[in-house]
């Protein structure tokens, strides 16, 4: 899964299309997990871990779009299962926790099946047809930055351009990295939301040509490049203070995307030692990213427990969509 710092709205289209997208992330070590068994009946059944779902779908004609395992089923129909298997699914983190899990559940099928299928694809073919199999066949609002985050894997700058997406891997220096890690703190509200309806209100206002929705967005876009480089030259200080000025950018594009709840934690947060931070995704619940002094780490851990939030650990993860098959039982997974 992802932690976007910047730019997350400007992946959203029209606007990449218009006026060019980009996102600066890092995937962290939170993942979607798929396994594939084959066997001799005919018919799919599939074990959701996160939703507690058993279900089989026997023909092609089952694959219905009802609520159900909707992703699963369109990732079967995109990529053309044919046979008898079990597949197994669970994710680190609930959907709509701001951490990208759906998407990057999207990718685990996409590379499972393609394994299976024996299908030769790049990465940028996995993550279009992720990217297909939510927006396209589902229908389902959002932007671009999940799948390719998921795909590739690691710290990346991705630009989204009127007739391409270019993912950049970013050469931080290790010291710079460790250094990042050691300032941020991830919280979770304690409630998640659904980015569709957030998105949906971006989308309108920014068709309807509302300025501060296009002031906002172009702003993002600007601190990304900006953050982008104080990365790359370690001046992390400056990077913390960026996120906050990114968050009250973010918050210009719809107004789901904050709350009472999450204003106070936030607060909360910067009074006892946050110099910047955000909430992940499109918002309105989920995870908070905070950037802190480090030695007032613990006292910003202490105050956002204090008012229900649940600090958790993480560590950044370089690697991106990873597939193995194991020989005696010919099951292939996804991670």
């Amino acid at each position: 899964m992802r932690i976007s710092f910047c730019g997350g709205g400007t992946d959203v289209p029209p606007y990449p299309r218009e006026r060019g997208g980009v996102v600066l992330s890092t995937t962290i070590n939170k993942y979607a997990y798929a396994t594939l068994i084959p066997v001799d009946d005919e018919g799919v059944t599939v074990r959701s871990l996160d939703y507690s779902v058993v279900a089989k779908y026997d023909t092609p004609a089952d694959l219905l779009y009802n609520g159900e395992l909707d992703l699963v089923k369109a990732a079967l129909k995109v990529m053309g299962l044919r046979g008898g298997a079990r597949l197994f699914m669970h994710t680190d983190a609930p959907p709509g926790s701001g951490l990208g899990s759906s998407s990057t559940m999207a990718v685990a099928l996409v590379g499972l099946l393609r394994r299976y299928l024996k299908r030769p694809m790049t990465d940028y073919e996995i993550a279009e047809a992720a990217y297909d199999i939510e927006r396209r066949e589902l229908g389902i609002q959002g932007g671009m930055q999940d799948q390719y985050a998921a795909t590739f894997g690691g710290f990346n700058f991705i630009e989204f351009n009127s007739d391409n997406v270019i993912v950049n891997p970013l050469r931080i220096p290790p010291d710079t990295l460790h250094e990042l890690e050691y300032h941020l703190i991830l919280c979770y509200t304690g409630r998640t939301r659904l980015s569709a309806n957030i998105l949906r209100d971006q989308v309108d206002s920014y068709r309807r040509g509302k300025t501060e929705v296009m002031e906002a967005l172009d702003q993002m876009k600007r601190l990304t490049i900006d953050m982008k480089n104080a990365l790359l030259t370690g001046r992390l200080d400056d990077f913390g203070a960026m996120l906050h000025e990114a968050w009250t950018h973010k918050k210009r594009l719809a107004s789901q995307i904050t709350s009472p709840e999450i204003e106070r934690l936030y607060e909360t947060a910067r009074m006892t030692g946050a110099a910047g931070g955000k909430i992940l995704g499109a918002g309105g619940g989920g995870y908070i990213l905070l950037y802190c002094d480090f030695e007032k780490k613990h006292l910003v851990t202490e105050a956002l427990e204090k008012l229900g939030g649940e600090v958790v650990e993480f560590g950044f993860d370089n690697e991106g969509l990873r597939t193995w098959e194991v020989g005696n039982t010919k099951e292939r997974c996804a991670r």
